[in-house]
């Protein structure tokens, strides 16, 4: 019954964000509770981080269905961590009631801009006939095993037919810094935090790993263009846990796809690089599966795994 979802009761709405306060992640999620308050009401947002996320998706997964707790999904939740950890607290392809994506990051393959004019390498072309005619030479860095970087490293490794040494750092700042300083040679960055170095000349964009290109950085071509059905992103959406009503996800995929497409969230997501994405809640489910059956083949062939 849809009653659960009367606002006239004083109870708040929650979205739980499983990463700390501050991130790109953390700021969309209130960008959300701010535009959705005239249609569902006064909606808090409960930052729970730890255990690469899986701590508050876990307290969304138990939460009771009713609509009131709700909460972020991304690609390290939902796709990654199941084939990561050995021991996962919920299950992703079952415990959660799809509501919408909200938005994709490009990630963007990016050399430290010395090391590439010395090198001449300009395109994805010129970096895997490098690294073929060097194997072993070209390193790359991440924020760590498992990482979303590590990840699309091995992927572009295995799709090219190369060998690059994977350097891992303790999150994604030390790992720019090291390429910045020429500790390593190429990394696959998100392009929110690798933007403002590309501007400033210090970081090359080699190619952005969506499909296609993207908006905010119209020059620079896909590595799908070379490598065929190369795609991978960061991404993140809302979810409710199972059993939620289908009329109480109907009703908040509505908000929050209104709340989405406002002019206003288009330009605040813009300034982060991001692209918003508004689905139904079968679209969302559906590519959520697909990932998460992506990233088996991903995870298992870098070997990275978290007791």
């Amino acid at each position: 019954m849809s009653s659960t979802l009367a606002f006239a009761q004083p109870r708040v709405m929650r979205i739980i964000v499983p990463y700390a306060p501050g991130g790109p992640i953390d700021v969309t999620a209130r960008l959300m509770a701010e535009r959705v308050k005239d249609s569902l009401g006064t909606v808090i947002i409960e930052n729970k981080p730890g255990g690469g996320g899986n701590i508050g998706v876990d307290a969304i997964a138990k939460a009771a269905p009713d609509g009131m707790t709700i909460g972020i999904s991304a690609v390290a939740t939902h796709a990654i961590n199941p084939w990561l950890y050995s021991k996962m607290p919920y299950n992703a392809a079952t415990d959660f009631a799809p509501i919408t994506q909200m938005l994709r990051v490009p990630n963007v393959l990016v050399m430290n801009a010395d090391t590439a004019n010395r090198l001449k390498i300009n395109t994805v072309a010129d970096l895997v006939k490098y690294a073929k005619a060097n194997p072993g030479k070209l390193n790359y860095g991440s924020g760590g095993n498992g990482s979303a970087g590590h990840l699309a490293g091995e992927m572009f490794k295995a799709q090219a037919g190369i060998f690059a040494v994977h350097i891992p750092y303790n999150g994604g700042n030390p790992a720019q810094l090291a390429l910045l300083s020429g500790q390593v040679d190429f990394n696959f960055d998100n392009l929110a935090t690798a933007s403002a170095n590309i501007k400033a000349g210090k970081l090359k964009a080699i190619a952005v790993t969506t499909a296609k290109r993207s908006a905010v950085l119209p020059d620079t071509p896909a590595i799908a263009e070379t490598l065929k059905g190369f795609e991978i992103d960061t991404w993140w959406g809302l979810v409710a846990p199972a059993g939620t009503p289908p009329d109480v996800v109907a009703k908040l995929n509505k908000a929050f796809v209104d709340a989405l497409n406002t002019p206003e969230a288009k330009t605040r997501f813009a300034a982060l690089m991001a692209e918003p994405v508004a689905s139904s809640p079968a679209e969302f489910g559906a590519f959520m599966k697909s990932e998460l059956a992506k990233y088996e083949k991903v995870v298992k062939a870098s070997g990275a795994k978290v007791d």
